[in-house]
């Protein structure tokens, strides 16, 4: 699971913006509902995640109140956890 971790970082790292991080597989990045609503997530090894949120204040945001993931360049990452 490490060398996913750092393969993940190093994609978030390389990206101008969340935009450029695919929502496919391999990395699946996506929004979280419920209680980690705001936070997005991206695949390690099953069932882990590298659990993240946006570093920008104020969160910059689409007229209809959504992130604008193309708008986000800094993440700030919370944790490694198995969400299920």
């Amino acid at each position: 699971m490490a060398r996913r971790l750092q393969q993940r970082l190093m994609e978030l790292n390389a990206a101008d913006t969340l935009a450029d991080i695919s929502h496919l597989p391999p990395a699946r990045c996506h929004e979280l509902t419920g209680d980690r609503a705001g936070q997005y997530s991206v695949d390690l090894a099953h069932p882990y995640r590298l659990i993240f949120i946006s570093d920008h204040e104020p969160v910059p945001e689409k007229p209809d109140g959504g992130l604008d993931k193309a708008k986000v360049t800094k993440v700030l990452v919370l944790e490694v956890c198995d969400t299920h």
